[in-house]
């Protein structure tokens, strides 16, 4: 498909083509069979090594080295051709490159010629732009990636002196899926690297792989993988909101086919600050096992014009390659939530993400939490973008000798030790976060010791005015919104 695509490519009257990509070899190889078939003799110039036609072995002509000689030279040149031009991109900032390229491209638009310019990022020039086309090499499918596995392992295997490489059907099935979205050469890399370790290619080496693949995906930063996920047990209560996940896990996976049944979008986690709802987006990945991304908006903005919209784009790729994933939107209103002074940032931020969520066919999974819903815009949050509005509120009697109980048995203090009921009933208006720090302060308090007492945790609680005591007016007002529009995570 990919060699049909750029085949057309080639053969349509538009003068000049664009590729953004790391992967320059592999473009010049694909490039190089298409001309042959077609006919036309490809030449390859670079800053480095001057101009060298590629179908035939000539030596280079290192005398157009210069980017005003190589465009001077191929429009001199009565050759019809394929004209690659490797990083080229700087001298797009050249009035005199550009008005030479365009020149050219107004030749070429009579003839079978292409100029192609190769880069891992190109910022096409106006002047040129109605002239060109831009394309992209598609990601290696499922056969070519079994393909290089199958390569790799035989080569490793004639080098050790092995019949085979040890392996499972099952497992390579798995490192395919952990290959999806990286460029030929680095899943080869990595497959290598999974070879080499043990001679085998085992489920131990999977987790190694998608690390690797999400440190080669995300160079910008604007995602974090977080590798410490939870699981239902260390999420007191939330009743609902387990049994709402539990029932829409097969269907994430794929694993029911049922027509008409498409792949859950996401919630949105409304509540009381430190009531639980990061830990309950670390649980979802844990329970369902994906990886579970964490989106910055610290990081995406950028003082440039458009950077902005094109770091989310790009945060937004990246998801869609570690799929089947989590996608964490921490404080989604200080992000998204519309601001009359930042030139319109936060409402094209806004667009690019509801025009994804809308077309978005990956398993993506958000889970998008907020303290504030009057910073939010009604659109994002009706239902169709994401399945469900969850509020999260303060832990009642029960759910709060629950989180005692965990914080504890989480620092190996002996709970039973600890009178769990009264704690429960002096903490009332605790949040879990401020319970969690009530049982740290008690540790700092008896000096690190193992034993704890009922009144040095009592004591604690009785000097510690709650969010809920100290903001007890906006709390109180998003308990009212949220009566009758949200669904209790209880």
């Amino acid at each position: 498909m990919e060699y049909h695509d750029i085949s057309l490519l080639l053969r349509s009257h538009t003068p000049i083509l664009i590729l953004e990509t790391h992967e320059e070899r592999r473009a010049v190889d694909l490039l190089k069979d298409i001309a042959m078939n077609i006919g036309l003799p490809i030449f390859k110039w670079s800053v480095t090594s001057g101009m060298k036609r590629e179908d035939i072995d000539l030596d280079p002509q290192v005398h157009l080295k210069e980017p005003a000689q190589v465009l001077g030279h191929i429009k001199a040149s009565k050759l019809a051709g394929i004209y690659i031009l490797l990083d080229f991109h700087p001298y797009l900032k050249d009035p005199l490159q550009v008005r030479q390229i365009k020149e050219l491209a107004m030749i070429f638009d009579k003839q079978q010629s292409k100029l192609i310019l190769i880069s891992h990022a190109v910022e096409t020039p106006p002047e040129i732009r109605k002239l060109s086309h831009n394309f992209e090499l598609k990601i290696p499918g499922d056969d070519e990636l079994e393909a290089l596995i199958q390569d790799e392992a035989r080569k490793y295997a004639q080098v050790a002196g092995r019949s085979q490489v040890k392996t499972s059907r099952k497992t390579i099935d798995l490192l395919i899926r952990n290959l999806k979205g990286l460029a030929l050469n680095d899943a080869r890399r990595l497959v290598r690297a999974a070879i080499v370790d043990d001679g085998a290619i085992t489920k131990s080496d999977l987790p190694e792989v998608m690390q690797t693949k999400y440190r080669l995906l995300n160079q910008d930063n604007v995602l974090t993988f977080e590798f410490d996920t939870s699981n239902f047990a260390d999420l007191a209560g939330m009743k609902n909101l387990k049994t709402w996940l539990l029932q829409r896990e097969k269907f994430f996976h794929q694993d029911v086919d049922m027509p008409g049944m498409a792949c859950p979008k996401g919630i949105l986690l409304l509540g009381v600050q430190g009531c639980g709802k990061s830990l309950a987006a670390k649980a979802v990945a844990g329970v369902w096992n994906v990886p579970l991304l964490r989106l910055d908006f610290g990081r995406l903005y950028n003082k440039y014009y458009g950077e902005t919209e094109r770091n989310i784009r790009q945060a937004l790729q990246t998801a869609e390659v570690m799929s089947p994933c989590v996608l964490w939107i921490d404080e989604l209103e200080k992000g998204i939530s519309v601001n009359e002074n930042d030139d319109g940032t936060s409402q094209r931020l806004l667009g690019t993400l509801l025009t994804w969520m809308a077309e978005n066919k990956a398993p993506v999974f958000i889970v998008a939490t907020s303290n504030n819903i009057d910073s939010l815009p009604p659109e994002l949050i009706r239902k169709g973008r994401l399945d469900e509005v969850f509020f999260v509120d303060l832990p009642d009697r029960a759910i709060r000798a629950e989180i005692f109980r965990i914080h504890l048995n989480k620092r190996k203090l002996d709970s039973n030790s600890i009178d769990i009921d009264q704690l429960a009933v002096l903490s009332d208006g605790f949040s879990g976060s401020e319970i969690e720090q009530l049982v740290v302060s008690s540790i700092y308090a008896t000096h690190g010791k193992q034993s704890m007492t009922t009144e040095t945790l009592a004591e604690q609680t009785a000097t510690t005015k709650p969010l809920s005591v100290l903001m007890a007016e906006k709390i109180a007002a998003l308990r009212h919104w949220a009566k009758g529009r949200t669904v209790s995570v209880e």
